[in-house]
């Protein structure tokens, strides 16, 4: 699928389904899956729809799995998709800021061929932009206007001195505590409950670094691809190519290979 035409879907999904909910979610509109932070609301299931639904249409040999339609069957990511395209969706990345009315949320979508990622999308509904990649081409981000400026990943600094974006929900004990406490010896770490614009804040160069520990294809497949386009250097924690079937062994992604293994060595130990 042309990635223009995959851009002005997830555009159509959120301007239909998402963005005349936000701050106006009627009661009942929001559902617990797995914990207090872990939400799924009728813009989630609404929008995955409309987006299943266009690519179908547009691309019917396509397989499309969006994290919805997981939730409902989840042997859906045990089936083996490496003769195929398969078109991983969000389509409410950071459903709980959306909830809490917090405008921190994205709708992304990674494009995999024979078990490689070979483009990815993430829109912003509140600004109107995309930042996207495809394999080869670079990363971009293309504003409402069309202009698109092309994106770069920040320049190595010492440990001491890098800020990141870290995800400890899903460390096991005692290695998070671990990890706590050696993210004292970066400058900067935060947490937007939101992959999708960790990926767009990281690929236009404003942090140094990126750690996850679950590693779920619609939350990693589209930015990952778009941060390694930018010029990072993203691999698993055993230093391992991180690739969409990949569900666990963590993801770190850093400036360049010597910056990588310096925040594995020091930071992310376990």
């Amino acid at each position: 699928m042309n990635i223009d035409r995959l851009a002005a879907i997830l555009k159509q999904a959120a301007q239909q389904e998402i963005l005349p909910r936000f701050r106006k979610l009627d009661e009942g509109a929001v559902q617990t899956k797995t914990s207090a932070f872990d939400l799924v609301t009728e813009a989630d299931v609404n929008a995955e729809r409309v987006i299943t639904a266009a690519i179908n249409e547009h691309s019917p040999r396509h397989t499309v799995i969006g994290e919805e339609a997981v939730s409902a069957n989840a042997a859906l990511l045990n089936t083996n998709f490496e003769d195929r395209v398969v078109i991983y969706v969000d389509p409410v990345d950071g459903t709980a800021n959306f909830v809490g009315g917090l405008p921190l949320f994205a709708v992304m979508a990674g494009v995999v061929q024979n078990g490689e990622t070979v483009a990815g999308v993430i829109y912003d509904p509140m600004g109107d932009d995309f930042v996207m990649a495809e394999r080869g081409c670079g990363a971009w981000q293309v504003f409402p206007d069309g202009r698109r400026k092309r994106l770069k990943y920040a320049d190595p600094v010492p440990v001491s001195e890098m800020g990141g974006l870290t995800s400890t929900t899903y460390i096991p004990e005692p290695h998070r505590r671990e990890v706590l406490g050696n993210l004292s010896l970066v400058k900067v770490t935060a947490n937007y409950r939101c992959a999708g614009h960790e990926y767009r804040l990281a690929a236009d160069g404003h942090v140094h670094f990126q750690m996850y520990n679950k590693t779920m294809p619609w939350d990693h497949v589209a930015g990952s691809l778009i941060v390694e386009e930018a010029g990072a250097h993203v691999a698993k924690l055993d230093g391992s190519p991180y690739r969409a079937a990949d569900l666990d062994g963590g993801l770190l992604i850093a400036p360049d290979k010597e910056s990588w293994q310096a925040l594995r060595r020091e930071v992310f130990t376990f």
